[in-house]
């Protein structure tokens, strides 16, 4: 199990991953790589062969047997722990994280490496980095936050916000990945991270 965690996924292999447990929460069957590209959008299958190559690579993913284009979720893949849910954080204009004492199941291939949380998002500001209300995602507690991380950033020791972080120098900018929504800029000593995003968990109405 601990094996799995050790591999730092793409967006592209995340995307696939968190496809696949969706796919197997809902209880359908494996799929061929050419249902996965039209469930997913994605006009090369070549490109989706190297995700799952990566997956296979990480001992999360498997060959259905005797269909060789085929894919499913290794039981590892799908195992859960819990995370504590602290509560909500805006992805757009920034607002307080509320506490909370719920948890959730977080699936073992994005857990983080250390400690974490869980976090349920507002807002639309991230959608085009596939982060959309109402979605619940996963931080990493310990881990180095590098300029281009999407984190969580705490500003002025009062307000959370969940954005992709840029370092400049005495500045730090804090990006949507939205149009409509401005880069916010803060000087450094401002703005702490308070984690890293490492997962992301979507519910079906």
């Amino acid at each position: 199990m601990g094996n799995t965690q050790a591999f730092s996924l793409t967006q592209g292999q995340h995307q696939l991953l968190r496809h696949l447990i969706e796919r197997s929460r809902r209880g359908e069957t494996p799929a061929t790589l050419d249902r996965l590209c039209a469930e997913l959008g994605l006009a090369s299958r070549g490109s989706l062969h190297k995700q799952v190559k990566a997956l296979v690579a990480a001992g999360l993913v498997e060959p259905m047997d005797g269909k060789q284009r085929g894919v499913r979720l290794r039981d590892a893949g799908i195992e859960e722990g819990t995370l504590p849910l602290l509560g909500r954080i805006a992805a757009g204009r920034p607002i307080d994280a509320i506490p909370g004492h719920d948890r959730v199941g977080i699936p073992t291939a994005m857990r983080p490496r250390g400690e974490g949380y869980a976090l349920e998002v507002r807002g639309d500001s991230m959608r085009e980095a596939g982060i959309l209300d109402g979605d619940i995602v996963v931080i990493e507690v310990d881990r180095q936050a590098r300029s281009g991380d999407i984190v969580v950033a705490l500003i002025d020791g009062e307000s959370a916000t969940l954005k992709r972080l840029r370092s400049r120098g005495e500045w730090i900018e804090l990006e949507a990945e939205n149009p409509a929504h401005p880069t916010q800029r803060y000087a450094a000593d401002r703005v702490q991270v308070q984690g890293v995003l490492c997962g992301l968990l979507r519910r079906y109405r």
